[in-house]
């Protein structure tokens, strides 16, 4: 869409004046805050509406999401479809936080156009997202075991599908969606383009998706991949075990100065626990994880947004798709199982150029852990200690030029008895298959007779 004199005018204060953008999408971007395109967004705006498919490594917080809404409504404003076109570009996402969010991103976009947004997620009523998804909403932000459900019975249709995107294609991996979202795939074959979007390409499994699904793709890296976000302080405190990491928490916590927290938990039943333990000090907590109803997710997700709680308890089921401005402090009460989930917990404060503070409480079984992390991010966490609840753990005695603890393999000792079994005395005085010639394989045989008969 050619621009005239008076646009150009007008646009002189444009974050986004180098791309050729609907006027209308130039009023969402604007209501949006937009000063200046980020990074990701500088990086992949110009190959995405040349129309391509792109891997795209960006990390939490970047800008990724308008980097390919963006694209994918310019397309359809461009072109308008025929009243009877379906859905004409789906992103895919992993969790239903995360659509909740791209949708809420999308439909702010969108708001000055004629476009509609919906979400389709598991735990959502079926026969209201049938009724929705009949008045064909030209974007679908979806999970894919739900979208694929309603292909599967009929309700959803891609056959009109322009555009696919995988947004944290790495986590739909590792939650087991890869079936799912190749199924989707082959539904929309008629599409022109797919973009896969992921913290880090060098996830295991990912180049053989990309493989799968994209034809001739640009790579675009915006973000230093393994590399923990620029604006976050990382510290470790040492404990004991759970009892002392349950005053730690409590103790960082009543130092007070942050406005919101995240406490990150590998197991679902702590995160209940210290929501529990939270209130039991009056402290104002709710609970995240993935064992609620989708309205209990949506309430606790809501409730921290409005400040009505101040610190939410949750498990990895937070870590990716939940942007809620503010977040001063993410505390990893479990340190995380790998070096991208720690990305993706710390990546919830620290964003959009403000500063952040994340603290991992270790105990001795999760030392070799942190170090891992460590080595993996290339990151130092600092050390630090709250008075008073000084652990007695001071990190291990011995280590390996790591970092990581050394083991402590126990030698036999010198002429040492052989441990006495019951199924070595039974055996005795009995021949070994070996020795027997037949290992149980060989053909029956005739006893032989004695040569007396």
């Amino acid at each position: 869409m050619p621009r005239n004199s008076s646009e150009d005018n007008a646009m002189n204060n444009d974050p986004f004046a180098d791309y050729v953008l609907d006027p209308r999408l130039r009023l969402g971007l604007t209501e949006l805050g937009l000063s200046v395109p980020t990074k990701v967004q500088s990086a992949v705006l110009p190959l995405a509406l040349a129309g391509g498919d792109l891997r795209v490594s960006a990390e939490t917080g970047s800008g990724k999401t308008l980097a390919y809404l963006v694209p994918a409504a310019q397309d359809i404003l461009a072109n308008p479809p025929s009243r009877h076109e379906a859905t004409l570009a789906v992103v895919l996402v992993p969790t239903r936080e995360l659509a909740r969010q791209v949708v809420k991103v999308a439909r702010t976009l969108l708001a000055k156009s004629s476009l509609q947004a919906d979400a389709l997620t598991g735990g959502a009523d079926f026969k209201y997202q049938r009724a929705m998804l009949r008045k064909n909403p030209e974007i679908l932000v979806a999970t894919p075991g739900r979208l694929l459900e309603h292909c599967q019975r009929g309700s959803a249709d891609l056959s009109d599908l322009r555009t696919l995107i995988l947004d944290e294609a790495d986590r739909m991996l590792e939650l087991g969606f890869r079936e799912e979202v190749l199924k989707l795939a082959s539904a929309a074959s008629g599409r022109k383009q797919t973009l896969m979007l992921s913290a880090t390409l060098g996830y295991r499994g990912l180049g053989a998706l990309g493989k799968e699904l994209l034809s001739e793709p640009e790579t675009v890296e915006a973000s230093e991949e393994r590399r923990a976000h620029r604006n976050i302080f990382h510290q470790r405190v040492l404990a004991d075990g759970p009892e002392h990491k349950d005053r730690l928490l409590i103790g960082l916590l009543k130092a007070g100065g942050y406005k919101r927290v995240l406490v990150f938990a590998n197991k679902r039943i702590t995160a209940q626990r210290l929501s529990g333990l939270l209130s039991h000090h009056d402290f104002r907590a709710g609970v995240l994880h993935g064992e609620l109803s989708t309205e209990a997710r949506k309430a606790a997700v809501a409730r921290f947004a409005d400040n009505k709680v101040d610190i939410l308890s949750a498990s990895d089921v937070a870590a990716r798709g939940l942007d809620i401005p503010d977040i001063d402090l993410v505390i990893n009460y479990d340190v995380p199982y790998s070096g991208d989930d720690y990305i993706h917990r710390t990546g919830r404060t620290g964003r959009a150029g403000a500063h952040g503070l994340a603290i991992s409480l270790v105990s001795a079984a999760e030392w070799n852990r942190m170090i891992g992390i460590q080595r993996y991010l290339s990151l130092e966490l600092e050390s630090r200690e709250l008075p008073g609840l000084k652990a007695r753990y001071g990190g291990p005695r011995k280590q390996k030029s790591s970092g990581k603890a050394a083991g402590n393999a126990k030698r036999k000792k010198q002429g040492a008895k052989k441990k006495d079994r019951l199924r070595d005395r039974k055996a005795k005085g009995r021949p070994r298959r070996s020795e027997s010639g037949n290992d149980g394989f060989a053909p029956l045989t005739r006893k032989k007779r004695d040569e007396d008969d």
